[in-house]
């Protein structure tokens, strides 16, 4: 029973970075947007997990190397695949749903290696607790999209989180670890 993202989420959607000479502004793409989560189940399989809702909006200047980004994580969006297990994530025992429906990140620290991000730092709000996290960008990239005729940018971003942090300690006594290994895949449009 693990957890964790968030998204944490989405953060990566700052990832709107690389593409614009000029200050810039992008919506993130839902249907291309996705925290995912894995944590090891006592010691033997890794268990996985997704957040598949999210929301949120990048502003970014590449010429001056800035940068924002506002993204929300839809917590009952959680997906492992198996119902009962997405039922106790959901629980007060690790996301509690219902009194903290969504996750939050708000970055606007960008650091870059020449012209490339290569990570997004931030705070993730979550359980009502915010903590630092930074995301390291795995890749990311650019380009004209042939129907829309906009520019997307978009990439593969990574953390790992301690999810005690945020007061989600449930199963730490059993060996169940609370470090937690989270992906983000983001795509964002640029608006006109």
């Amino acid at each position: 029973m693990r957890l964790i993202p968030f998204v944490l989420t989405s953060v990566a959607a700052l990832a709107l970075v690389h593409g614009s000479a000029m200050a810039a502004s992008y919506a993130i793409d839902p249907a291309h947007t996705h925290a995912t989560f894995e944590v090891v189940h006592f010691g033997t399989s890794t268990n996985r997990g997704r957040m598949g809702k999210t929301e949120g909006s990048v502003q970014f200047d590449r010429a001056a190397g800035t940068g924002a980004v506002q993204v929300t994580l839809d917590l009952a969006s959680l997906n492992t695949g198996t119902a009962a297990f997405d039922k106790h994530l959901q629980s007060p025992d690790f996301f509690n749903v219902e009194k903290y429906p969504t996750a939050s990140f708000s970055g606007d620290k960008l650091t870059f290696n020449g012209d490339k991000v290569v990570a997004v730092a931030g705070a993730l709000t979550m359980l009502g607790k915010t903590n630092p996290v930074t995301l390291k960008v795995n890749q990311f990239n650019c380009y004209v999209h042939p129907k829309l005729k906009r520019e997307i940018c978009g990439g593969d971003f990574e953390t790992s989180v301690d999810r005690t942090q945020w007061g989600m300690d449930w199963g730490t006594a059993y060996g169940i670890p609370k470090n937690v290994r989270v992906v983000i895949q983001v795509e964002a449009v640029a608006q006109q």
